[in-house]
């Protein structure tokens, strides 16, 4: 076949014809393209389960040109290699914990600052507040675009064995994310936090690889970590928050009205899934007191000292950590 016979039906086509010809074409719909958003948390879990809404919805209101397919289970790899990956515009979309912000920039870590937030509610406050909004705006320092801030349910305490007072917890090798304020936490406390990824914990803590974990009682009772459980401590003592981000490379490819779309979408639905969040921890709680391990209750007195000294430190390594005390003070 010749190049004129490729070209010749359209050349043949009288000029009004040929006009009418590519103004259909250009009036077709746009082919969609599909996104990838990674996360580390398993399917059942409230942050997968909004991310698969989320999808749907944006699909939806972008007529398909936007579909996103939500890959939970650390499917993408761990924190730090999807980060990478949306740094390089190899994924799209992720909701990250913010271990791998804080890491890079300790004002990111100041959300895990110990009982900040008394419950939930303050909590989500805090996450909507000034500094929230700053530290959201400056994604692009991570070559991020911040979609919004989310969190999991408040930092609870599992143990394998018997735990009635924080001195017990000395030497426990405790499972944590490899973040700097929370391994600062338990170093305080006279434990050996050890960071794991997610999926290889319940494992871990059933074989004794760990002797403890913070985690919350959302992740506590869907993954059964209460079977192999001596002691629950309610201590709500850490925000867990989240940022739902998306590769600076890939953003601006996305058209401006779909991008806006994208941006109203995950921001009302993660604040939505934010708000669940009190009432995820109280039927989760109701359900682990009815398995009959110990679920004991832990103030910030309960801690002790370490408290107060971890504050001493943090102030001094992230300016934004008194900004964001200050807002706490306001809510009580």
């Amino acid at each position: 076949m010749t190049r004129n016979d490729l070209t010749e039906p359209f050349m043949s086509l009288r000029p009004a014809a040929l006009s009418l010809s590519l103004a259909l074409l250009a009036a077709l719909p746009a082919a969609a393209e599909q996104y990838r958003l990674g996360l580390i948390t398993p399917p059942p879990h409230q942050w997968t389960q909004t991310a698969v809404s989320i999808a749907a919805e944006i699909a939806e209101a972008t007529e398909g040109r936007v579909e996103i397919l939500v890959m939970p289970s650390g499917q993408l790899g761990n924190e730090a290699r999807m980060l990478q990956q949306l740094q390089t515009g190899a994924i799209d979309f992720a909701m990250l914990t913010a271990a791998e912000f804080a890491n890079r920039d300790a004002n990111y870590g100041v959300f895990y600052a110990p009982f900040i937030a008394a419950d939930t509610q303050a909590a989500a406050a805090l996450l909507r507040g000034e500094v929230a909004r700053e530290l959201l705006g400056g994604m692009d320092l991570f070559g991020l675009q911040g979609l919004a801030w989310g969190m999991a349910g408040m930092r609870q305490i599992v143990t394998s064995g018997e735990v009635t007072e924080a001195a017990e917890l000395t030497g426990l090798r405790v499972r944590t994310v490899p973040l700097a304020p929370e391994m600062d936490f338990w170093t305080g406390l006279g434990a050996a936090p050890t960071p794991m990824p997610l999926p290889a914990l319940y494992d871990a803590f059933a074989n004794g690889q760990v002797d403890a974990m913070q985690i919350d009682h959302e992740g506590t009772w869907n993954s059964g970590y209460w079977k192999h459980a001596g002691t629950i401590i309610d201590s709500r003592h850490m925000i867990f928050p989240m940022a739902a981000v998306a590769s600076s490379r890939k953003w601006q490819g996305i058209d401006a009205a779909d991008r806006a779309v994208v941006a109203e979408v995950f921001a009302r639905q993660v604040a939505a899934m934010v708000d669940l969040y009190g009432e995820i921890d109280a039927i989760n709680l109701a359900r682990l007191e009815e398995t009959g391990v110990p679920v004991i209750p832990a103030d910030r007195a309960w801690f002790g000292a370490s408290v107060d000294s971890w504050y001493e430190d943090w102030r001094n390594r992230a300016p934004l950590l008194a900004a964001l005390e200050a807002e706490a003070g306001a809510l009580e």
